[in-house]
């Protein structure tokens, strides 16, 4: 990309809705996957200015929204410990537990530090021999590779005083969990850019081909976005299914080939829980037993921590596409930004917070 500016342009964007508009002839629902489309295509009026045949439908594709609550718990149970050095992105810290949130933890006397990288906690460990440094590594295929090298270094560097809280998970499985659902009513998929990047597209080949539907790599910038949707609404005017590449000018079919070696070094694939969801079969990641020793969970002996997310909020049925955050009763009243029920109203990327911040009502 040369240019953020040449994504943007009004007039190609008008283009793009003409287009789509032209080759519409009935209604299609279309999911995009990814936080920061849900993000681009509210703050840019896109779901204003399609047709009322389209309708879009916001997927799990933030990271820090389909973490369970029982992780987040865990994560507050080692952050209070004496002698530790609790790291995580900001996103996290702000994200609701059962009774408090990391935050509180930090104002409360705990040391929570916000890390702009995975390695500025593996420094913070070299740096702190004496105490415990742990780093909440949550996220998809995207984020994988750098918290993977992180566990790496650490093991190079010989650090017995650093670890991970692994709350990994994986786009595919949820996607099929998606589509299998008696539920489900999502037709297209617009596929996450980055995530691709890092994996390729050869995993989404076999299930587009499964549930005979397409699906789309698209990029975050609103042209991409309107792209992607023209190319989804083509094929499925024409009856076609498979993978196509909108975001050509970063992914490939390969992907990130030295990124993927380092995934399979430190991981493997395990079941993982979804908040809001469920548990979805290999649709995670851990640490391989080569690595277990940088285990947050095991080290700190916080698996036994569970808890039970809040009945009143209806974060698994907005991130499956049953219905939009519009739908919920406790949206804008009892759950707010400053005041959030659950993840997806505090998340940068979250569908809640972008309806709430860009004043969607319907």
């Amino acid at each position: 990309m040369r240019f953020v500016d040449e994504y943007r342009r009004e007039e190609d964007a008008q283009a793009f809705v003409r287009a789509i508009r032209a080759r519409v002839t009935r209604p299609w629902t279309l999911m995009e996957i990814c936080g920061g489309q849900t993000h681009t295509l509210l703050r840019s009026g896109i779901d204003r200015m399609l047709p009322p045949e389209i309708t879009l439908v916001h997927g799990p594709g933030c990271p820090v929204c389909v973490t369970p609550l029982t992780q987040i718990d865990r994560a507050l149970a080692i952050a209070r410990r004496p002698g530790v050095i609790f790291t995580s992105f900001g996103d996290m810290l702000r994200v609701p537990g059962s009774t408090t949130n990391l935050l509180s933890v930090k104002a409360q006397g705990g040391d929570v530090r916000m890390v702009y990288s995975p390695l500025d906690a593996v420094r913070l460990a070299e740096q702190n021999p004496g105490r415990q440094v742990v780093f909440f590594a949550v996220g998809f295929e995207t984020t994988a590779p750098a918290n993977a090298m992180a566990v790496k270094r650490a093991k190079q560097l010989g650090l017995p005083n650093f670890s991970i809280l692994t709350s990994h998970v994986l786009v595919p499985p949820a996607i099929e969990a998606i589509l299998s659902s008696p539920q489900n009513r999502v037709q297209a998929f617009l596929l996450a850019g980055h995530v691709c990047a890092v994996m390729g597209t050869s995993e989404y080949g076999p299930l587009a081909a499964r549930y005979r539907l397409p699906m789309v790599v698209t990029g975050f910038e609103p042209l991409d976005l309107l792209q992607g949707i023209h190319m989804a609404v083509c094929a499925l005017e024409e009856g076609r299914f498979g993978v196509e590449n909108q975001y050509t000018r970063t992914v490939t079919a390969e992907g990130n080939r030295p990124a993927q070696a380092v995934l399979a070094e430190i991981f493997e694939p395990c079941d993982r829980a979804w908040r809001g969801i469920g548990v979805i079969p290999k649709s995670g990641y851990r640490l391989r037993p080569a690595y277990a020793a940088f285990d947050a969970t095991a080290r700190f002996d916080v698996a036994d921590i569970t808890a039970d997310e809040p009945k009143e909020c209806i974060a698994g049925e907005i991130l499956q596409g049953l219905k939009k955050p519009s739908g919920c009763a406790a949206f804008g009243t009892r759950c707010t930004p400053e005041h959030p029920l659950g993840a997806p109203m505090v998340s940068s990327e979250g569908a809640c917070a972008a309806y709430y911040l860009y004043a969607r009502a319907v």
